[in-house]
């Protein structure tokens, strides 16, 4: 299976929504389709919901640690959210979630980034 990735802002939140497998055939495509939705003057903060992605290996980590840092730099937050056991797991091994917050889901994500409650679809 392959990787399906939809990009979606609300007010200055990019909301990265991941499906399939993240492997580092994927990697590449992803990282160069997210910088270029970082570089949007609207965007500041980033929600990645990892509901719907079944696999990441080490190369997928390299591509959510390098956007972090991204939007780190210039003094915003990124923020996963409702991550699979099997990703959760990769995120816990990995010590991710020292840095990197966790929230249920979209709506409690984007309530702490300050977003007004709005239809998700």
């Amino acid at each position: 299976m392959s990787l399906q990735v939809n990009f979606v802002v609300r007010e200055n939140v990019l909301l990265v929504r991941l499906n399939g497998e993240l492997d580092h055939h994927e990697a590449n495509q992803l990282r160069e389709a997210w910088q270029e939705q970082l570089q949007k003057p609207a965007v500041d903060h980033v929600i990645v919901n990892l509901e719907k992605l079944s696999f990441m290996d080490s190369s997928g980590l390299g591509v959510m640690l390098g956007r972090y840092k991204e939007v780190q730099a210039k003094g915003n937050e990124m923020v996963i959210c409702s991550i699979s056991p099997e990703v959760r797991r990769l995120f816990d091994m990995s010590g991710m979630f020292k840095i990197m917050k966790l929230m249920d889901n979209e709506s409690s994500a984007l309530e702490m980034l300050g977003v007004a409650s709005c239809e998700m679809k």
